[in-house]
């Protein structure tokens, strides 16, 4: 089984390189921390200097592979030096180790080296002033803290600021995609609405158009066909009126023309006309009293919705609108005869029910659209309920 080798940092050899030349430089030209026949060098001889120096250099070329390991080989290494004539790139390179130990290994190494440091360090400065009594003692602490406790301190604040910008990073990328999603729905939002918008207003005049033609075709009179021309030009006239003011309403984005009215309840009067212009038998109860605009909105596009429906496919018979205010609710309810009819039909493709439900779930309403029974036979009944206040609503 091969065993797979850590990659190593280029920057890591190039680091490792310069210590072992540096060192070999200064060990050339005889410069060492501690001159011969101290007692504290137990291997005398300047060829013991280059034994640390090179495990140091090693552990250099691996700072950010394998920092946990580099550090206990590179601090195994710095004892070694201690009893040696000393060099003095060692010792910097061990205080690299130290850095890099924290900055680039796991969380808990980064934590624990520097109370580890900071221990060492303490009791490297209290211990020998408590056995020599010297001042002079003090500066073995201070040698300890520069060479362990401020390379560690210095790499936990160099990770602590990495980690905020990798975080702000994070959040800034969060916040970026959170944009785009709410940007991405509200485009959907306004594609549905501009859907049903655009459904509600022409399909009562397309769906007249195509009834009435399919009856100059079926029924091949001048009387009957003058007649379904003359509905088909009006609903025609009509239809492109209501696309001329959506179009002019998408196109328009300075800002600077008044915003069209939108149609109110007052104008269910007229839209029953209409459909009676187009052959349904309409019969109209209105008591509502003020509405709000959006719940205004959605009762008027409901009834020209149901009676778009109506006259597509209700069987001959007596449609009825109702509107009632009671009980801070509006409630709109069409009944239409409900079943076979001999006559023109147009096709559906279910997008009106669609629309409807969406238009009473956006204000906190209920739906009901299906057939019941009646005295006077099966009726389809679209019944809905729209709270007139804010607090109803979820």
């Amino acid at each position: 089984m091969a065993v797979r080798l850590p990659r190593l940092h280029r920057f890591d050899l190039y680091a490792g390189l310069a210590g072992l030349l540096g060192g070999l430089l200064l060990w050339g030209v005889g410069l060492a921390t501690r001159p011969a026949g101290e007692p504290i060098v137990l291997l005398d001889g300047r060829w013991w200097i280059l034994l640390p120096l090179v495990v140091t250099a090693g552990c250099e070329a691996v700072r950010r592979t394998l920092p946990r390991t580099a550090l206990l080989v590179g601090w195994v290494a710095l004892t070694a030096d201690t009893v040696t004539q000393g060099s003095l790139v060692t010792v910097v390179m061990f205080t690299d180790l130290v850095y890099a130990a924290v900055l680039y290994g796991p969380p808990a190494t980064a934590r624990r080296v520097p109370w580890i440091a900071g221990l060492i360090t303490v009791a490297g400065t209290v211990v020998p002033v408590v056995v020599w009594r010297v001042p002079e003692a003090l500066l073995i602490g201070v040698v300890i803290g520069l060479v362990g406790l401020m390379p560690a301190l210095t790499g936990w604040i160099v990770r602590n600021h990495r980690d905020a910008a990798e975080a702000a990073r994070l959040r800034a990328e969060q916040t970026a995609l959170l944009a785009e999603m709410d940007r991405a729905q509200a485009v959907t939002s306004e594609r549905a609405r501009m859907a049903r918008e655009l459904h509600d207003m022409v399909a009562n005049h397309l769906s007249a158009i195509a009834i009435h033609s399919t009856a100059a075709l079926s029924l091949d009179t001048p009387k009957t066909s003058r007649e379904a021309l003359s509905v088909i030009r009006e609903n025609s006239v009509e239809g492109l009126a209501e696309m001329r003011r959506l179009i002019g309403i998408l196109r328009d984005s300075s800002g600077d023309t008044e915003p069209v009215a939108a149609p109110t309840l007052d104008g269910l009067g007229a839209l029953v006309d209409g459909a009676r212009t187009n052959g349904l038998d309409v019969r109209l109860d209105a008591d509502h009293g003020t509405v709000p605009a959006p719940v205004e909105l959605a009762a008027y596009r409901i009834v020209q919705e149901s009676l778009t429906n109506a006259l597509k496919h209700a069987s001959p018979g007596e449609v009825t609108v109702a509107l009632a205010q009671r009980n801070g609710s509006l409630t709109v309810t069409v009944t239409s005869p409900f079943g076979d009819r001999d006559g023109p039909r147009a096709p559906g493709s279910g997008a009106g029910l669609v629309g409807m439900r969406e238009r009473v779930e956006l204000l906190g309403g209920s739906f009901e659209a299906g057939p019941e029974g009646s005295a006077d036979g099966k009726i389809w009944t679209v019944r809905v309920t729209l709270p007139l206040t804010e607090g109803d609503r979820e």
